[in-house]
């Protein structure tokens, strides 16, 4: 098994972001390992999600969880769908260890949110952990770092 190049850790990233925005839940979800997670924190700097609240700590049954509330129909908060979209600045790799298949990257980002005539803004970091499983790069762990994470925050309906 080869190892990924840096071209590689940045298309996943942009690719995962695609796929959040156009809907293909199914695909995203399929990104990650099956012990991987998507945490985002609730304060600055924290460093556990499992000995302080998060925002959200999901594990991969969690989020089929969340995928198949989104498509349900007696989900009146997606009367319309919800939409998003990422700007992402140009991934960067924080951390290459191919012994240990891990590799992280690390993103600035602005997301917008957007249902009916409301419109949310938010400005983030990812930060992805990524490990080769069968050929494939897979998801051990996405953190979404809200730069106002310590605020009070409206409903979040979609993924960062």
């Amino acid at each position: 098994m080869s190892a990924p190049t840096d071209q590689d850790l940045i298309g996943f990233v942009v690719h995962e972001a695609r796929l959040i925005d156009q809907h293909r839940f199914e695909e995203w979800l399929d990104l990650f390992a099956e012990d991987g997670h998507y945490w985002m924190p609730l304060e600055w700097g924290q460093t556990d999600p499992r000995l302080t609240t998060s925002l959200m700590y999901d594990d991969k049954v969690l989020l089929r969880i969340r995928i198949e509330r989104l498509k349900g129909n007696r989900t009146f908060s997606q009367k319309p769908k919800s939409r998003c979209h990422h700007v992402l600045q140009t991934p960067q790799i924080e951390t290459r260890d191919e012994a240990a298949n891990q590799y992280v990257t690390w993103t600035p980002m602005h997301y917008v949110e957007t249902r009916l005539d409301e419109q949310e803004l938010y400005a983030a970091w990812a930060t992805h952990t990524l490990t080769m499983v069968g050929g494939k790069l897979k998801i051990k762990l996405k953190r979404v770092d809200l730069v106002n994470c310590d605020a009070a925050l409206r409903s979040i309906q979609l993924f960062m």
